[in-house]
């Protein structure tokens, strides 16, 4: 008599007869390099199962498109894709349009005089004792960028909080330190006078305006200004502060617009000019300068970096514990 589960049995082992479901192709040839110990076979094996792969999603979604255009109306509705982004971990200070909280925060905060038209924004920015030349063009189109009244200058071994108390004295509203490393710009510090507050930018991916093929010669029209993606009240708060550096009145000849965008906690900018063609159709050309900006602290007040209070502040740690799916702003 067989024992159970053997070849001629019907227990846990498969008969002769039952041949199961289908292996993929890419499957078998998973299995199989696994066991190869060679690595130049192995990688010539890796390049087949990812060209089989290939082969398999381009088949299923010839075959689905054929199913849904013999369905028509019928047809079952398409499978949403799962995201970092519609996956988000719901944050409970997450920003209302209209809400009235906001709206009486936002009538006296920091920049309420700003967005009211009574102050316009003047600016010193200012760098390294020795910048390099990358660091010192991308401070002088900062201050081309931002249209108001800009000013660039050397810090010339001054602590920053010398320069903080130097620009209050001479009416300034924001102070921007522009720090670099590698020979490259490192970190954004932007400073709202006279009380604050503080935002510490780690930079990347900065590119001047002659780095970018194909860009359009600026002017010094002050630019349209957009936001995206600031949805929490750190957020919130971040976008106002980096709205304020432009002037509050665009001027539309131009046909500039700046954009700050917000994608899972960096955040884009991009200056671009744009034409209509139709009412259905626009042209855009990017004019630089080029960067991405990330959020490492905000600070209440002025720079204090001893005894200053920290509304916000970037924790590895509460990142890993929080998981990919939590952004803050």
């Amino acid at each position: 008599m067989p024992r159970p589960g053997g070849r001629g049995g019907r227990g846990r082992g498969r008969g002769r007869g039952n041949k199961g479901p289908p292996v993929a192709e890419s499957t078998k040839i998973a299995t199989k390099m696994s066991s190869i110990t060679n690595k130049i076979k192995r990688s010539k094996l890796y390049q087949d199962f990812k060209e089989k792969k290939k082969e398999e999603k381009e088949k299923r979604r010839a075959k689905d498109k054929e199913m849904r255009e013999q369905l028509g109306e019928d047809a079952p509705p398409k499978q949403i894709p799962k995201t970092l982004d519609n996956q988000r971990t719901p944050d409970p200070t997450t920003v209302i349009e209209g809400d009235d909280e906001i709206l009486k925060d936002d009538a006296i905060d920091e920049w309420a005089e700003y967005f009211k038209g009574d102050r316009d924004p003047k600016i010193l920015i200012t760098s390294c004792d020795k910048p390099n030349w990358k660091t010192s063009v991308f401070c002088k189109e900062l201050c081309k960028l931002f249209a108001g009244y800009s000013k660039y200058r050397r810090r010339r071994h001054l602590p920053i909080k010398f320069l903080v108390d130097l620009a209050i004295r001479n009416k300034f509203t924001d102070l921007i330190i522009i720090t670099e490393q590698k020979k490259s710009p490192y970190l954004m510090i932007v400073t709202h006078l006279p009380n604050g507050p503080t935002a510490t930018f780690r930079m990347s991916s900065v590119r001047t305006a002659k780095m970018i093929q194909g860009r359009g010669l600026r002017t010094d029209h002050a630019p349209e200004v957009r936001l995206k993606g600031f949805d929490t009240r750190v957020g919130h708060r971040v976008g106002r502060m980096l709205n304020a550096l432009f002037r509050k009145q665009p001027e539309l000849d131009a046909r500039s617009i700046a954009t700050w965008h917000n994608h899972r906690d960096f955040i884009f900018f991009r200056l671009h000019r744009y034409i209509f063609e139709s009412m259905a159709s626009v042209n855009i050309q990017e004019l630089g300068p080029r960067f991405t900006l990330r959020l490492r602290s905000l600070q209440a007040g002025t720079f204090d970096t001893k005894h200053g209070e920290y509304e916000w502040m970037w924790n590895w740690h509460d990142k890993g514990r929080e998981g990919r799916r939590t952004f803050f702003l």
